[in-house]
């Protein structure tokens, strides 16, 4: 009230009280800085911010008016401060800001008067003053050029440089920069504050066009902060001005509409995407290293995990908690944005197809090698995978109540994913294009009679082709958001989680190689040290840290966040529950027929719900809470269901799920009652166990020979487990006399089978590594060797070592055990002179040997004791065979086995057996059936391995 008023009082030197117009004069020089008046005339010091506006001083004497500034004149006055040239004075959009700011402070000064009138019409006068001030800083941004103080500098000819939007720091400090750097520090400083209500006003009810202008520049600006930012950099003040932005209508809608939403040009791949997108760099934010040109700093290896070996478990564990905490800063960040868009009926469209285009774009992420210049990265699509898992959340309920509401026909109509390309679960693409277009055609032929019948249908229309009727349908069906959020994930997880984690693999067998290869090193140092054997040395430490570094990023962003990864099983339990649903829900037997909504689906969605449950069941405490039995009941319907799911390795897959749930794999107790409290499990564990068993014999691929001993090695584990189950043993019993001639005999052949080929191959390596071992050990011949020839040989020779450990290891355990069953089921004692009399293998000393191996690798002592006792009743079988051999003489011809030429025990049944086999190979040559000697031998052979 002081500053405008001067009280009247008794005394003859007061002054008169002020009036209305010097009250507005002295508010609007204050909130504008200018004068119209020489400041050098009067006594006072001169305020160096306050502007003298001459020319505009001397027009309005001239037009008869006094020298006060006025609501009248305020555009006019301000206009004229904007468009001069004062060099002292501030530039535009700074002055423009302050000029709001003092209007905003008077407009808080003026509330103490107590003149109603005269305080209303001061009011008015400081709210023009905002209004004005928003108005023309709205005109200068737009327009930077207008007041011939341009903030775009040149750098060259022809070239202009924009500077970042003066508007940011305000933003910045409206929506808070207070966030903190991994070290304690302040990550963002600055000190400029937005005016109370500016940036409010500034956004409010103006004309789009001019404001679009304006917030493009700005996402620009927000993109361009971050674009080689890594999860430790600064990244936080330009995400939450990024939320601000899109949750203001005409931010949203100017954000959407930037040419650079979704770049487009004949050269777009996914990395071009990810770095020109405005959303591309914000997902690039990771933990993970981008191994190519775009590095982000700070280098999140190099500042948390260098020298990983020689720091404290605690510094290690609070660089996993710094990493987990700022990744989901940031997930939750980007899952806020995207959740404003998509509530939004003008923007939803727009972030679908966002998403769309960087998921096709980046396909060939699904590839064994990526390439990295065409391709997104890897925190790109990881951190993509966390925020879709957010937007599944509510449709991931306990009873997934909304799983109906997914639309199976997405995949083969949906118009965004090129979902329909992928290989599927059991149909060829072939049979995938023709149900599609037999599909196609019907429901042309129904819209044609439809349309005809409603006479709403042009000629043109109703003379479309089929095709182009698919297409249409294609281009204009509506998905729920469901659908499309669904298919969205599954691939996104795919491209993104599924494929860190197999780097993650990846990556830590390349360590243990690297490891191999460098004591194979230091080994030959010791050896016959040289330079180049030191150069080699050190370069592979350096590989081994960086990739050291490597893995333990992503075990900072994908394996220490449980939540991430429980929010990802829950997805993919989903898919599973979703996918029975295809085919009728959760019983057996399975229809005869594959219903082909099931057939066609995209092979990696069950892939990459197999490979999810076995990463989670390695690490601890990740499948706590988790409900499995969805995922059992899922892996029992189709592990044997080749009808189903055509590949082998998909269905072998489920195998390795199952050996890292039992318990003593799992080290968790919860995991025992999928298999000895389940009700599918006891019914069909070991049925289709022993089912897949021999069906993997041919897997299709080129490998398959190496394939399938891996594969049964996984399920024999499993049975052996469930032998010790009362309840699996019992179904076990029953099948081996149901399918005695089946499954069951061809279960047994082939184990027999795979035993004899794991010793003959370990046989070979044994002498190729004798053989590496001979070299070695003439020195002065091994060392004139060139060092790589060495390295070859000394690195084949540790990995034959390995493999016939491997192989010995289960040969002897496949191989003592058929043993130990034939003798246990052998009640006429003939067993053990069959053995004996197998002149082409038998060695009593070989038991000895055999022994030892067992007792050398832990086996069970019952089983030892067991084998050693028929091989003493072999050894006396053989003994007896020698004395009566010895005792009979010469044997004649007719008494001796055709085939092995051995004594035959009774003549007139081996003549008969052989008219028998004669007769029966007469019947099979003209097309009867009959079952053949060796059927009933090998039948004998299965009643003996029946414990």
């Amino acid at each position: 009230m002081a500053s405008y008023l001067t009280v009247s009082a008794p005394m003859a030197t007061s002054k008169p009280q002020r009036s209305p117009a010097e009250i507005e004069d002295i508010i609007l020089r204050k909130i504008l800085h200018v004068t119209l008046t020489d400041s050098t005339t009067t006594a006072a010091p001169p305020d160096p911010r306050v502007v003298y506006l001459e020319m505009t001083a001397a027009e309005i004497l001239s037009e008869g008016k006094d020298l006060l500034l006025s609501r009248d004149l305020m555009e006019r006055v301000l206009i004229d401060r904007l468009s001069g040239t004062f060099p002292a004075a501030e530039q535009p959009f700074p002055y423009l800001v302050g000029c709001y700011r003092r209007a905003h402070d008077e407009s808080r000064k003026i509330q103490s008067m107590k003149d109603k009138n005269l305080r209303s019409e001061m009011e008015i006068v400081t709210r023009e003053a905002k209004r004005l001030a928003v108005s023309y800083c709205r005109i200068h941004l737009a327009n930077p050029d207008m007041f011939g103080s341009s903030d775009n500098k040149p750098i060259g000819v022809g070239m202009k440089k924009r500077s970042v939007s003066p508007l940011l720091p305000l933003i910045f400090s409206e929506v808070g920069s207070g966030s903190l750097d991994m070290f304690g520090g302040s990550s963002s400083g600055g000190g400029v504050q937005s005016p109370p209500g500016f940036l409010d006003e500034f956004f409010k009810d103006s004309d789009f066009d001019n404001l679009d202008v304006i917030l493009k520049e700005l996402y620009e600006d927000l993109r361009s902060t971050v674009i080689n930012v890594s999860v430790l950099g600064d990244f936080q003040p330009p995400l939450r001005a990024l939320k601000y932005l899109v949750s203001l209508p005409v931010g949203a809608k100017s954000l959407v509409s930037h040419e650079w939403w979704v770049p487009r040009g004949a050269y777009m791949n996914g990395r071009a995407m990810e770095l020109t997108s405005i959303l591309g760099p914000f997902f690039h934010i990771s933990a993970l290293p981008d191994n190519t040109l775009f590095k982000s700093q700070p280098d999140v290896g190099q500042q948390c995990f260098s020298q990983a070996s020689e720091r404290r478990p605690a510094d290690l564990l609070s660089s996993f908690s710094t990493i987990k905490n700022f990744m989901n800063i940031l997930y939750s960040g980007l899952h806020d944005v995207l959740m404003i868009l998509l509530k939004s009926t003008d923007t939803r469209e727009c972030v679908l197809q966002f998403l769309a285009e960087v998921i096709n774009a980046n396909a060939s992420r699904g590839h064994i090698q990526v390439d990295p210049v065409s391709c997104a990265s890897s925190g790109m699509f990881c951190n993509l995978s966390a925020v879709m898992l957010r937007l599944c959340e509510p449709f991931l309920d306990p009873h997934l109540t909304k799983r109906d509401k997914i639309d199976p026909k997405y995949v083969f109509y949906g118009h965004r994913l090129k979902l329909s390309d992928l290989t599927a679960l059991h149909a060829s693409s072939e049979e995938v294009f023709e149900w599609i277009n037999k599909d196609n055609t019907a429901k042309a032929t129904d819209t044609r009679n439809e349309n005809e019948s409603r006479l709403l249908q042009s000629k043109e229309a109703t003379s479309s082709s089929s095709n182009a009727t698919g297409q249409n349908a294609k281009s204009t069906t509506k998905y729920t958001f469901i659908s499309e959020c669904f298919f969205m994930t599954a691939r996104v997880l795919n491209l993104g989680l599924l494929k860190a984690l197999s780097d993650f693999k990846h990556l830590a067998q390349d360590i243990s190689r690297g490891e191999d290869n460098l004591a194979t090193l230091k080994a030959m140092r010791d050896q016959s040290p040289s330079p180049q054997l030191e150069l080699d040395i050190t370069r592979m430490e350096k590989e081994l840290e960086l990739y050291s570094q490597e893995k333990l990023c992503h075990e900072a962003q994908l394996l220490r966040d449980g939540d991430f990864i429980q929010r990802a099983l829950s997805f993919y339990r989903l898919v599973v529950v979703w996918l029975v649903g295809l085919v009728g829900g959760f019983k057996m037997p399975l229809p005869s027929t594959c219903p082909m909504e099931f057939s066609c689906m995209p092979e990696h969605f069950v892939e990459d719900a197999m490979e999810l449950l076995i990463f989670a069941s390695r690490i601890p405490k990740a499948l706590d809470g988790v409900q499995l039995d969805d995922f059992m009941n899922f892996i029992i319907m189709f592990m044997a269901s080749p009808e189903y799911v055509r590949n082998p390795y998909l269905r072998a897959k489920m195998v390795e799920v199952l050996n890292c749930w039992m318990p003593r794999s799992s080290g968790s107790s919860a995991t025992s009652t999928l298999f000895e409290g389940h009700q599918l499990s006891l019914e069909y564990l070991v049925r289709n166990l022993l089912k897949l068993y021999v069906d993997i014999e041919f897997t299709g691929s080129h490998t398959q020979f190496y394939d399938k001993f891996n594969i049964r090695h996984n399920i024999a584990e499993l049975l052996e487990y469930l032998w010790q189950v009362p309840s699996h043993r019992n179904a076990w019993r029953r099948i081996a006399k149901e399918e005695e001639k089946g499954v069951y005999l061809n279960f047994l052949n082939f184990l027999v089978n795979d035993s004899i080929y794991l010793l003959d191959e370990s046989l070979n390596k044994i002498l190729e590594i004798k053989k590496i071992e001979a070299e070695m050990s003439n020195t002065a011949e091994w060392e004139q060797r060139p060092a790589q020839e060495r390295q070859d040989r000394t690195r084949l020779f540790h990995s034959q070592e390995n493999i016939v450990r491997i192989d010995m290891k289960l040969a002897n355990e496949d191989i003592v055990r058929i043993y130990v069953n034939l003798a246990r089921g052998d009640s006429e004692n003939i067993f053990p002179g069959a053995i004996s009399s197998d002149g082409r293998s038998y060695n009593e000393q070989l038991f000895n040997a055999g022994a030892d191996v067992l007792r050398r690798i832990g086996e069970d002592g019952r089983i030892i004791q067991e084998f050693m006792e028929l091989g003493t009743k072999a050894k006396a079988a053989a003994s007896e065979a020698m004395d009566a051999e010895a005792a009979l003489g010469e044997i004649p011809e007719e008494f001796l086995d055709p085939i092995q030429y051995t004594l035959m025990r009774d003549p007139l049944k081996a003549r008969i057996d052989e008219f028998v086999r004669s007769h029966q190979s007469k019947k099979r040559a003209s097309g009867e059936d009959g079952s053949s000697n060796k059927e009933r031998i090998q039948t004998t052979s299965s009643d003996m391995l029946i414990d």
